[in-house]
């Protein structure tokens, strides 16, 4: 009698970083997705930057610290960031960068990936200018999950797409054909 070879799970952090981010982590076992945790952080505008940075920061740290106990990550996935033209809005997400990064760094991680926008769009949909709601849809049929699980927030569901995206480029999971 022979037994099939069962692999140990493996996790992967997504992230989708601006001054409102979303957080993602995705186990694999046999090749096979799942949703293990999702978080945001919800910031105020009417909040300094500075104390935007510090929440993003804190969401994080957290968020890290408690999806750690499951086991220690494969990979840590980020979707970049096309530059704009408007300085301050690259200073906004670039600030955010760096309070993840210092999240990160607290643990002995960092982004071990990058992946561009359209590229987690056309990956996980099929199309590279992909509405939120067919990423989310994607992002579902993807994990496995019911059609009416909902997301709490786009970027929940946007930071999953950014590590499922990656695990099919890297043809790390199987997934059916569209």
């Amino acid at each position: 009698m022979s037994r099939k070879k069962t692999e140990l799970l493996t996790l992967y952090l997504g992230l989708d970083l601006s001054l409102n981010p979303g957080f993602a982590v995705i186990g694999v076992t046999n090749r096979k997705p799942h949703l293990v945790a999702v978080a945001h952080a919800k910031t105020d505008a009417s909040e300094s930057q500075t104390l935007r940075y510090e929440i993003i920061e804190s969401v994080a740290l957290l968020f890290i610290r408690e999806q750690l106990r499951a086991g220690p990550f494969s990979g840590v996935i980020r979707e970049i960031w096309p530059p704009s033209r408007d300085y301050r809005l690259n200073d906004k997400i670039h600030g955010a960068w760096s309070a993840v990064d210092r999240a990160l760094a607290r643990y002995g991680y960092e982004v071990t990936a990058n992946i561009t926008p359209t590229t987690v769009k056309k990956t996980v949909t099929g199309n590279g200018k992909a509405e939120k709601a067919e990423v989310a849809a994607a992002v579902r049929r993807l994990l496995g999950l019911a059609e009416d699980y909902r997301f709490a927030t786009d970027d929940e569901s946007d930071a999953a797409a950014v590590v499922l995206a990656w695990l099919i480029g890297q043809n790390l999971i199987d997934v059916e054909e569209r």
